[in-house]
């Protein structure tokens, strides 16, 4: 699985109540407790714990080694309701390509290299006066933000 290893700023007890959100997010009021829903959780609680950024396409490789009639949607579906839960960041890279990654309750934002799409978390943000600021500028209530910036790693400039 080409799962890319990074730094995280997960601590363990953040990843344990990361790890209880996500299987409790699965067994949610409504929801059917499925085998492969179960899986899912499991292999998302690995990745979280191991600070490995993912691919819904290699997730997906990875568990139809344990099921192989798992669908793909059936993946894409759990890793969307997780990212709208706030329990999976969805990055952006500068070629419109993406990666999924858990990083837990800590509000920051990512640093991504353009040319081989390293990710750094990075703890700076847009102040709230800045906020009200451009909302007021552009007659917009805004409701949250996310920022992304993009450059060329150590490595690749050399």
């Amino acid at each position: 699985m080409a799962l890319l290893e990074k730094p995280s700023m997960n601590t363990d007890s953040n990843l344990a109540t990361l790890t209880e959100k996500i299987r409790a997010a699965f067994e949610e009021k409504g929801r059917r407790k499925t085998q492969p829903r179960q899986r899912i959780a499991d292999r998302l609680a690995e990745l979280a714990a191991s600070g490995q950024d993912f691919s819904v396409e290699d997730l997906w490789h990875d568990l139809q080694q344990f099921d192989p009639p798992l669908g793909r949607a059936t993946v894409f579906r759990a890793v969307e309701m997780l990212v709208n839960l706030e329990l999976l960041n969805r990055i952006e890279f500068s070629d419109g390509s993406h990666t999924y990654r858990a990083c837990g309750d800590n509000h920051h934002h990512h640093l991504t290299c353009t040319k081989c799409h390293r990710i750094v978390d990075v703890d700076v943000c847009v102040s709230e006066t800045e906020m009200a600021d451009i909302g007021q500028k552009n007659d917009f209530e805004i409701a949250g933000h996310s920022l992304v910036l993009f450059g060329l790693c150590a490595d690749c400039r050399e």
